[in-house]
Parts: structure tokens; sequence; C-alpha cells
């Protein structure tokens, strides 16, 4: 058996329970529970319930705090800097978010930073905050570094499935190109969105830049080789992260029409190959969602499962999540 189902119930309280174990306020155990859920529905398993153990580690370390609340440290109608004061990332992305969202209506837009933030989950998450609202919704994160001079972190899910990675994906301490997430891991480093310089990948790293300027710079965290080494928790990470909220009400009438019929013209392109669509951003993610509820659960790899358990028996939480319902 490789994988196997969870109810999503099953994994939202097995994540709150492990936090609060920890010492997490329940509030923040939820609103980090509810984002690590929201990733595995969507698909991005890299960033979903396979990365609670880093989050029970910051808290257990205390390099992560398990009190407070984020502060607005500067603020004008649009704008706003906010200080994390090191709580849990989702905790300072819903915070982030829903100020930006509260200018935007008052004013059109609002663009928040924050300093003092930590891993957040799925960037995504915030941005669909705003989407709730009418709004054009954007988020960013700086993070370790890892790029060799955007974020692939499948790399460890396939590590710790025992799988290879694409090529083009990362590459060994010697600046080779690699398939083996071990060697990435070890020493080596992500390649930019589109790969070596051959391939485009200087157009990846600009716009890594272009984020590095929008979260570290703007709100003055730590940035590039001043983060820490990625899964080394012997200092505090202050990432820095940026959220931006557009209502389309301040700006030509028929946004939604035009919206729709933008993705409508991508979608009825003719594929390249037969019974394979063309597919906008959010498509896969809306065919991931609908599979899980015909699963009627989330599905993971019994090694992530068996991680997980390792770490809720450490903590005395129970239950543990089940492994009894194989998938084929």
């Amino acid at each position: 058996m490789n994988r196997c189902l969870v109810l999503q119930s099953e994994v939202q309280s097995f994540i709150e329970k492990c936090m609060v174990a920890t010492g997490a306020k329940p509030s923040h155990a939820k609103s980090l529970a509810d984002v690590l859920v929201e990733g595995d529905c969507r698909g991005h398993y890299s960033h979903g319930l396979n990365r609670m153990d880093m989050y029970v580690k910051d808290i257990q370390t205390g390099i992560c705090s398990k009190d407070g609340e984020p502060i607005i440290e500067k603020e004008s109608v649009a704008t706003a800097l906010v200080n994390g004061e090191n709580v849990l990332g989702p905790v300072v992305g819903n915070f982030c978010m829903d100020l930006a969202i509260k200018k935007a209506k008052d004013v059109g837009i609002g663009w928040v930073v924050a300093k003092g933030s930590n891993h957040y989950g799925i960037a995504g998450y915030y941005a669909m905050q705003a989407l709730k609202q009418d709004m054009i919704g954007m988020s960013y994160t700086n993070t370790s570094p890892l790029v060799v001079p955007t974020r692939a972190r499948d790399v460890e899910l396939h590590h710790r499935s025992g799988d290879t990675i694409p090529e083009g994906w990362g590459c060994d301490s010697h600046g080779k190109p690699s398939t083996d997430p071990g060697k990435v891991l070890s020493g080596g480093g992500l390649l930019p969105i589109g790969g070596c310089e051959a391939t485009g990948g200087y157009k990846g790293f600009g716009l890594g830049m272009m984020v590095e300027v929008f979260c570290g710079i703007l709100a003055g965290s730590h940035y590039s080789k001043h983060i820490r080494t990625w899964k080394v928790t012997d200092s505090v990470a202050n990432l820095g992260q940026c959220f931006v909220a557009i209502n389309p009400e301040n700006f030509a009438p028929g946004f939604k029409d035009r919206m729709s019929d933008l993705l409508t013209l991508h979608r009825d392109l003719e594929p390249a190959e037969p019974g394979t669509p063309v597919m906008v951003p959010g498509d896969p993610e809306r065919i991931n969602i609908k599979r899980c509820k015909e699963l009627g659960g989330l599905s993971y790899h019994i090694n992530v499962i068996n991680h997980m358990n390792k770490v809720a028996k450490t903590l005395g939480v129970t239950p543990e999540l089940p492994v009894n319902r194989p998938l084929a």
C-alpha cells in the first residue's frame, strides 16, 4: 500500500491537537491547520500535512513564538507595515490579508508588508481571501536561500517518498543538475523557474528578485542569504511577506465579464494533446478538490502518515491518523 485515505476533519483535528500540544494557542493552531489542510485539498501536498513537523519544531525550540499577535507599526490609507511578532506564519498572513482587504474596500487597494513572520503555507490561501470579497488578491513571501542564483519544496516530499525529481528542479553541491532529491537537499540547491540560463531560468531569477524586494526589502525583514538555512531552527526566521488586495470596482466597469471571457478564450484553445484540455491557473486545484470530494477525503503517501504519527507520539497526541483506508 502506497497511499491511504484520511478524512479532512481528521487531518484538521490532528494538526490542531499536535500544535496545541507543543504550546501553541488554540486559535493559532487552527489558523495553521486551516491553511495546511487547504494546501492538501488543492493538491499542494508539499505545503500541507507534510510540513507540520517543521512548525512543531519551531514552537518546541522556542524559535517561533507561541504567544502574541501581529501589530501595525506604520500605515496609511492604502498601505501598512506589520510586525508579525514572530508568531506562526498563517496568523500573520490572515492578519495582513484582512487589513489589505479592508483598505481595498475603502480606497481601492491595500498593500501590506510584514516582517517578523514565519513560513505561512501556500501563498494562494491568502490571495483567495480577497477573491471571496470579489477582489484581486496577491501574496508573496521570501524564504531560506535555496535557489542557486523558487521554492519547489516538492523536493522534500519526493525525498520522503523515495522518488526521484524531474530534471530542471535542482542541482547538486557542485552545481550540476540532479534528479536525486537527497543531493539537492544536501548541499545542492533549487534552480529558478525555467531551469538553467539556456532554458530561460534568468526570467525565474528575475521574478524571485521582485518577490524579495516586495517582501524582505520593503518590510525590513531578513532577506537573501541573511535568512536562516532551510530546516535549521537555530535562529529566528524573520521572514518578509507581502499581501495585496485590489478592488476592481475602482477601475473600468465590466471586470468580471472580461475576466470570464479571458479564461474561456484560453480554456477553449485546441490542446496539443487530445484529451488533455488547456487549463488556466486554478483549474488543476479545482480538479484535485473535486477528486477529494469524490474520494471522501485526502489521499496521502503512507510514508507521510507514518512520519506524522511518530511526531504525534512524541507529543502524546491521540488518536493517530488512520492507515486503514488504503487507496490503489
